[in-house]
This record gives C-alpha cells, structure tokens and sequence, in this order.
C-alpha cells in the first residue's frame, strides 16, 4: 500500500496544467530557436530526404549553419529597451540596507537587479510570458537587525514557462485573480526531479525518483504571507490569460524555411560542382581530375558512361528566396531600417512609419517590465513589513531615428532655404545630429517659427556679412538685408547704430530705384 501511495504522489506531483501539455512542444521549438546551435540541430527541424540514411542527415545537419534571425530581432529589442536604466523612486526606503542589498543582487547569484530584469525580458520575448517568484528564508530571526545580521532578506527567481507545469487561479472578494496554486521544478539531479509546490498556506518540496517512479516530501514550510508570490510576466497579452505572445512566433517558422533553404543551397552548390555518373556496373573508375574509365571489349555502346548535370538557376533561385523571406522578417519585427547591414530602399515615409511602429511595441514591452517591476517590490514590502509607496519608471519613448536620411533631408533643406530663420532652425537640427556639446537644444514646439527668432540673429554660415555701418555704407547693407529676408527687429539686433528711420528711408529708395 505504502508504495502504491508513492506511486500515486508521483503521478500527481507529475501532472501538468493542460495549457502547459498542449504548450510545450511550442515553447520547445521557441527556446531552440532563441539558442540556435547544437539543440537546434539535435531538434530535428531540418526535412529529412526520401531513403536518406540517419548518417547523411546527421551530417546534413552539422553542414547547416543557422542564420538566428530569432536571436538578433530580440537583442535588438532589448537594446532598445534598456539603454536607459529605469528611474526607480524610493521615498522612504531609499538607503536601507536590504533594498541596496536587494539592488546589488537581487537573485543570491550576483546578478544586480537591472541585469535580471533584462533577463527576464528577453525569456518573456521568447515565450511570451515568464514568472517571477520571490522568496525568503526562514532562520527564526524575530528582528530586522537580526535578519540584517544573518544576511536574511528577499530574493527573486526566473522561472521560464517550460518549468512551471501547473498553476490555478482563483478570483477573490475585490474580483482580483489570485495564485492559488503554483508548482514549479526547481532543478533536476541526474534522475531526481526536485519540485515546489506553492500554496496560500505552505510550501513543499518534494523530491521525485524518475528511476523509481516514487515521490518524496523533503521539506515543508509555513507560507509566511498568505499568499503565493509569484508574478506573471508579459511579454504581450494573448486571449488566454495565462499565456502570452512570444515576439518570435513567427519569425521562428520563417528561420526554419531559411534553414531548410540554406541546406539545399549547399546540396545544389555540391552538385553543380560534382555532377552525377552513370555508368554500367562492370566499369572500372579512376578518381581525379582526367580519371580514365574502362569498359569490358564489346560492350554495348549505349551503356556508355555519362553525367547527370544539376540545373544551374537553383542556386540564385534559394538566394532570392532567402532575401525575400529575411524581408518578410524585417517587416514582421519592424526592424528593416535598424537591423539592415547594407543600405535598403525605402522611402522616407516608410522608415518614418516602421520606426513609430518599433517604437510603439518598445513601449508596450516597457510598459509590462514597470508594472512587473511594480509588483515585485510590493511582494519585497509585505516580506518586509513595509507599505511599497515608491514608483518605477521605465522609458515611455525610444530615439530610433535615420540620421543619414536625416542629415541629407536638412542639406536639401539649406540649399533651398532663403530665410534666417530657416538657416538657424537647420543649423541647430545639424548640431543636434552631430551632437554638440556647446548646443542648447532647440525648443520642441507645435510654433517652431516663433521659437526660431531668437536664433535667427545668430551668423549663418555662408549667409551674409554683417559688419558695422558707416553713413556712407548703411543704405546699400540694410537694402541688402531687406532683399536676403531679414525683418526689421533682426536689422536692428544685428546692427544697433541703425535706427528704424534708416530702415524705412532704406526700402524706399529701393522701391524708387526700381
């Protein structure tokens, strides 16, 4: 009976979350995608040949190379996302010793808190989701100073929705949905699987023989909150709420007819290089370059050796196929403008429109990184026996901008423009470009013009000369000036030994002479 009630725990501990079963071989696929390498060849994605024997895949696979376009559209992502660190606002708890602490490593592996929450970033553009549970050991201290001395604090773990294999969720009084179960394998020893199992009340750990088929209770704890802590993080929300959309859903399918289409690359270079013989089979080959064939005397002509040649438009045909099907990549993550080695073309609206797009889904994924962030530091509180009143701020927009579309747009615009203040107005987007550290950053508002006069007094490369005036030099200059579009109150500014009078007299003799 004893065994049998081993048995039964194992089965149970063993049990998963139907969207988990129906999930994993997805996820699977996702990960491989995301790591590329030996898994990726050891996953089987690349179609196997007709009669093709295990030993020619195997080296079919090994001769593949894996562009990892999954891996390249996430690094972009993130290196958006976190070139800014957050801005985080304490209050109160700003220099304690378990929140610097917590700050410094956050994990208990060293890793500080920036860096994790980049890695769980990056496992959540995989998946789609990814979780986040916090804990804290229990060694009886019964003071802060002693949990202080003792290095007792909270820490965090990530978990990838591969490891989570069951969860249930329970709706409370306020209509809040509540963890009321979570189970997670923590680690796996040659053939012992450890697991957790959460509960509002306790947390168990079990150990389970996969050898024996037997399950285990090592340890068993109170659940100090009362409430399982763990937090569930997206990376876009799908339907289901336990699920999430991965960045990659796609793109992982499309590398994988890349994949496939760079293996029949290799396989029609192999054959044009080294075309099919066919000869009977009493004839004798040499190899080589100039190798001699022999025939038995009298053998019938028509059994004459010859080559069968592979078409040679293959080829260029898969290259085409691949740019096109990079392309498709391109425009599914809006990375073209951003992810391109080579220039492309594309129409100023067109990199305009894909930036706002990229920039748009950078703020969404800030936007759930905050609120995750939020909720972690509301668990580190309730461990604490503090109220969370601090607020996390992650960057809302993101600066992708073609500056060399920029630069040759503002080069037109000055060799068009007439006007001072459209020469100020460009010269300072062109120092902004060039990063200036002596700029003063011109004023981002919907009146540019108004703005811009302030600037305009100031010398224009290659515009006009403005020296001091003399009685004999003063009409002939302000004439000058009023023809190149200066107004009256940037005469004046540049020029004070001119009066307004000088100015009226100036363009009426202009107006005489003409």
């Amino acid at each position: 009976m004893a065994q049998q009630e081993l048995l039964d725990d194992y089965r149970a501990l063993s049990s998963t979350h139907w969207l988990w079963t129906r999930n994993r071989d997805r996820w699977e696929f996702l990960l491989n995608s995301y790591t590329g390498g030996q898994e990726y060849r050891n996953g089987g994605y690349l179609t196997r040949y007709v009669l093709e024997t295990e030993g020619e895949y195997g080296a079919r696979c090994q001769n593949t190379p894996l562009d990892n376009h999954s891996m390249s559209v996430i690094q972009t992502y993130i290196s958006f996302l976190f070139r800014q660190e957050p801005d985080r606002e304490f209050y109160d708890w700003a220099g304690q010793a378990d929140v610097e602490s917590f700050l410094a490593d956050c994990d208990m592996e060293g890793r500080d808190l920036d860096m994790f929450m980049k890695q769980v970033s990056i496992w959540a553009s995989v998946f789609g989701h990814s979780w986040i549970i916090m804990t804290k050991p229990n060694l009886g201290a019964n003071t802060v100073a002693q949990e202080i001395e003792l290095g007792v604090r909270p820490y965090v773990n990530l978990l990838t929705p591969l490891v989570v294999s069951d969860w249930r969720w329970e709706r409370g009084p306020g209509g809040r949905y509540e963890l009321a179960y979570f189970k997670y394998v923590e680690e796996v020893i040659d053939k012992v699987t450890v697991v957790k199992e959460w509960t509002r009340e306790t947390i168990r750990t079990y150990y389970l023989d996969d050898y024996k088929k037997q399950a285990s209770l090592e340890s068993e704890e109170v659940n100090q909150l009362g409430l399982i802590p763990a937090i569930l993080v997206y990376n876009q929300r799908g339907i289901t709420k336990d699920i999430g959309i991965s960045d990659i859903t796609d793109i992982a399918d499309i590398q994988r007819l890349i994949y496939n289409l760079t293996s029949e690359n290799e396989q029609s270079i192999r054959m044009d290089g080294h075309p099919s013989l066919v000869v009977p089979p009493t004839a004798q080959l040499g190899s080589g370059a100039g190798a001699i064939i022999q025939l038995q005397e009298g053998s019938d002509p028509g059994l004459n050796p010859y080559y069968l040649e592979h078409g040679t438009s293959g080829v260029s045909n898969i290259h085409s196929s691949i740019d096109k099907l990079v392309e498709a990549i391109d425009r599914i993550s809006f990375t073209g403008g951003v992810r391109s080695t080579v220039s492309k073309t594309m129409s100023g609206v067109a990199m305009e429109t894909e930036f706002q797009l990229l920039n748009a889904k950078l703020s969404e994924k800030a936007s759930n990184m905050e609120l995750a962030e939020e909720q972690m530091w509301k668990l580190f509180g309730l461990y604490q026996g503090r109220q969370w009143q601090g607020e996390v701020i992650y960057p809302e927009s993101f600066s992708i901008r073609d500056q060399q579309r920029e630069f040759t747009q503002l080069a037109s615009a000055k060799s068009a423009a007439t006007s001072p203040e459209a020469f100020a107005i460009i010269d300072f987007r062109l120092r902004e470009m060039l990063e200036d550290p002596t700029l003063t950053m011109m004023p981002d508002t919907p009146d540019l013009a108004s703005e811009a006069e302030q600037y305009a007094v100031m010398p224009v490369q290659g515009a006009l000369e403005h020296p001091v005036t003399t009685a004999e030099t003063r009409v002939a200059h302000i004439q000058t000036m009023l023809m190149e579009g200066y107004t009256n109150d940037q005469i004046l500014a540049l020029h004070p030994e001119v009066t307004l009078d000088d100015i009226i007299a100036a363009g009426a003799a202009a107006a005489a002479n003409n």
